[in-house]
């Protein structure tokens, strides 16, 4: 009886697990992997982040995907989403597991495409798969859909000015995001499709035009996050002053929407700030930087433990 009632209890358990769905990278709260899907014909000799998955092997990770209109056409996001998953249970000691996912969407682009993302995600209430060769069982109790740019200042909002400019600069995407009084200020918010992937295509056009030669993408990522490789000057200088004028672009868009570099408190998140710091022609103490790549995925996480928290016997019962 202790037993049954104790297994009970476990089988209602609900782990959140946050993932941002990037056009360059994969993230949880503790990992990245690229973009990348590509499916094997035949049983592969090796299992390094394979997923197995309808009697199909798939390789995630290596080179990243083509950008597409959107993330639901295809069975590659969904493939990304179980590896996800599994790596993020695999850390916390599981294979079996009932998960509320938390994940999210550009700002402007929120309400248009959340319920397309939740039906894509959610089309198995229970799934069985193997990654690496381990198996995995996991039901979903629910997938919730928060604003990126948001859910990376969520957690220490309230540590923020209380009127600011929040600027969320991730591989596909620019998101402005004004504060007023902690709160998104909505009619405000832009989405603009210029970020970090189209930056590096004008760096390896520059680079063609100029020496004849492109940049692996993950060399580009390197010195944008502050590595600096060991290219040849020439190369060096192409990438260097690519990055200087995109963080020049971004200054500018601000300007454009009337925000006063000088005074408003500024704020970069994704994994553009560190390049806005090391590349940008702005500073003082207006400005402050959230580098960690994966802030997104985080307050995801977060945000969907605060959902967890108020809704917990309604999805327990849901899940029972």
């Amino acid at each position: 009886m202790f037993w049954n009632r104790r297994k009970k209890q476990m089988d209602k358990h609900i782990e959140v697990i946050g993932i941002d769905h990037g056009w360059s990278n994969m993230k949880t709260a503790d990992q990245i992997f690229t973009t990348g899907v590509k499916e094997i014909s035949t049983e592969p000799a090796f299992y390094d982040n394979v997923v197995e998955w309808n009697g199909s092997y798939y390789k995630v990770g290596g080179k990243r995907l083509e950008v597409r209109d959107t993330k639901v056409e295809n069975d590659n996001f969904y493939l990304l989403t179980l590896a996800s998953v599994a790596k993020e249970l695999k850390k916390r000691g599981m294979t079996d597991s009932c998960i509320l996912l938390s994940v999210g969407l550009p700002l402007t682009r929120f309400g248009a495409e959340k319920q397309d993302f939740i039906r894509y995600l959610a089309r198995d209430k229970e799934a069985r798969f193997r990654f690496e060769k381990e198996q995995y069982h996991i039901r979903l109790a629910r997938v919730s859909v928060f604003p990126q740019c948001y859910a990376a200042v969520a957690e220490c909002i309230r540590t923020l000015p209380e009127r600011a400019v929040i600027v969320d600069i991730g591989s596909w995407t620019i998101d402005i995001m004004p504060l007023r009084q902690y709160y998104p200020d909505e009619p405000e918010c832009i989405t603009v499709p210029q970020g970090l992937i189209r930056c590096m295509r004008e760096i390896n056009e520059e680079c063609v035009r100029k020496i004849g030669q492109e940049l692996d993408e993950n060399i580009i990522q390197e010195i944008m996050s502050g590595g600096k490789g060991k290219l040849p000057e020439q190369y060096m200088e192409i990438v260097e002053g690519c990055l200087k004028r995109f963080a020049e672009k971004v200054f500018h868009m601000l300007k454009e929407h009337g925000h006063n570099l000088d005074i408003t408190p500024v704020i970069f998140v994704g994994g553009g700030a560190t390049v806005m710091k090391l590349f940008g022609s702005h500073a003082g103490s207006n400005i402050q930087y959230i580098e960690d790549i994966r802030a997104n995925a985080r307050g995801y996480e977060y945000l969907g433990r605060t959902y967890l928290a108020s809704n917990r016997r309604a999805l327990e019962a849901e899940v029972g």
